[in-house]
């Protein structure tokens, strides 16, 4: 994990600490390759440049958020925004389901649209093979 991811997840209460070490986790475990960083002030993992996953501290939740969700048609993924985003939303670690999370993260890397050049596309977004 990213010295800087580390440094986020610790500044969080104890409760949203446990769920954001866990995503962590889970993430760098099932997700082999992915660069990790802060991206927008968020731990972001990328594949190739292209934005695949992060999790952020809402008000009352950590939000995992994974770019290409919506096309995963999985069940616990909510749509976000206007483009193919979804989301699912913790407020205790026991919520974090790690087989649907595993699940979830082996599709990311398979199912990808390009957000890394979607200002070059002028928002269009393509599908990545």
């Amino acid at each position: 994990m990213h010295q800087d991811v580390q440094a986020y997840n610790e500044a969080l209460s104890p409760a949203d600490k446990a769920i954001c070490q866990l995503l962590a986790r889970e993430i760098d475990q099932h997700l082999s390759g992915a660069e990790n960083k802060i991206w927008h002030r968020h731990p972001v993992w990328f594949l190739n440049g292209n934005p695949i996953v992060g999790y952020s501290k809402l008000k009352d939740a950590v939000r995992l958020l994974f770019w290409s969700g919506q096309s995963f048609e999985e069940e616990g993924l909510q749509p976000e925004g206007s483009f193919k985003a979804a989301e699912a939303r913790y407020t205790d670690v026991k919520q974090v389901d790690t087989a649907l999370l595993k699940r979830w993260l082996e599709k990311s890397a398979k199912i990808q649209w390009d957000y890394k050049n979607i200002v070059k596309r002028k928002g269009v977004l393509e599908r990545l093979s």
